[in-house]
């Protein structure tokens, strides 16, 4: 596995518990300005969503995440598998009723009803071998389990 964390890992599993954290301010109508430790960027909504189009809107950031994070999972399951990858290329796209959102039809999912994502690889392997390498990605990416799975998640509001 990639480089020396997984010997290290099995050796001492407690530190394979990680903590990520962000946080963020809000900027101009509807934007937010994103710190993830080293990282700063910015999340807007388009015009017709009552933003300034500054930036990328959460929902595209998401889709970005999953496919950031499939290409990183396909990269280091290769070097696991010893599959051989030329190139890589990933796209998302989710389909998203605003009406739940906006609180106009109360039984419509504010999230995505669905994503569908599609990975382009190419390189000397057979087919079997990138559908061996496809199986183990779709079950180690951190990030397709968020999408795919209930993740318990705890809000707090504190009112200064």
């Amino acid at each position: 596995m990639a480089t020396n964390w997984v010997a290290t890992i099995a050796e001492q599993p407690a530190k394979a518990q990680l903590r990520f954290t962000a946080s963020g301010e809000g900027v101009g109508s509807v934007g937010t300005t994103i710190r993830t430790g080293k990282h700063t960027f910015q999340i807007d909504e388009p015009a017709g969503l009552g933003g300034d189009n500054a930036a990328a809107n959460p929902v595209e950031v998401a889709l970005a995440a999953i496919i950031a994070c499939q290409v990183v999972s396909y990269r280091v399951w290769a070097l696991n598998l010893g599959v051989v990858l030329d190139t890589i290329e990933a796209s998302a796209e989710g389909d998203l009723d605003v009406r739940g959102f906006f609180g106009l039809d109360d039984t419509v999912r504010p999230g995505f009803t669905a994503v569908r994502v599609t990975v382009n690889v190419s390189g000397p392997e057979s087919e079997a071998r990138y559908r061996e390498l496809h199986a183990a990605v779709d079950a180690h990416c951190p990030v397709l389990d968020l999408f795919a799975n209930p993740t318990p998640v705890q809000t707090t509001l504190v009112v200064d």
